[in-house]
């Protein structure tokens, strides 16, 4: 409920003041709905938005996995060559050995 007061007063010496009043009784529901939901679809932009990232740095960290992973394999690929080579040369060291005797 909205009411509207124009008050008019005139002094000794003739001057006229007006004060105009205007008192809205909303008995404490002026929330509107819209504000609402706003707030709604903001919360739910904010869930959405923390789901993609969480999302993307747990694909970020696979990707860091298999890349350990991967250079480990490499790694004992590696290894293995050396060992290889290093037999393939006892082999030879032992064969001209034994044809030196």
């Amino acid at each position: 409920m909205t009411e509207e007061r124009i008050t008019k007063t005139t002094d000794e010496t003739g001057n006229t003041h007006t004060t105009h009043t205007v008192v809205t009784d909303n008995n404490g529901n002026n929330s509107s709905g819209g504000f609402r939901w706003g707030f709604l679809l903001l919360i739910a932009v904010i869930a959405i938005g923390a789901f993609v990232v969480f999302t993307q740095m747990s694909d970020a960290e696979i990707a860091r996995d298999n890349a350990i992973a991967d250079a480990a394999n490499d790694v004992g690929d590696a290894a293995g060559q050396v060992g290889d080579a290093a037999e393939d040369a006892g082999n030879a060291v032992g064969d001209a050995v034994n044809e030196g005797e």
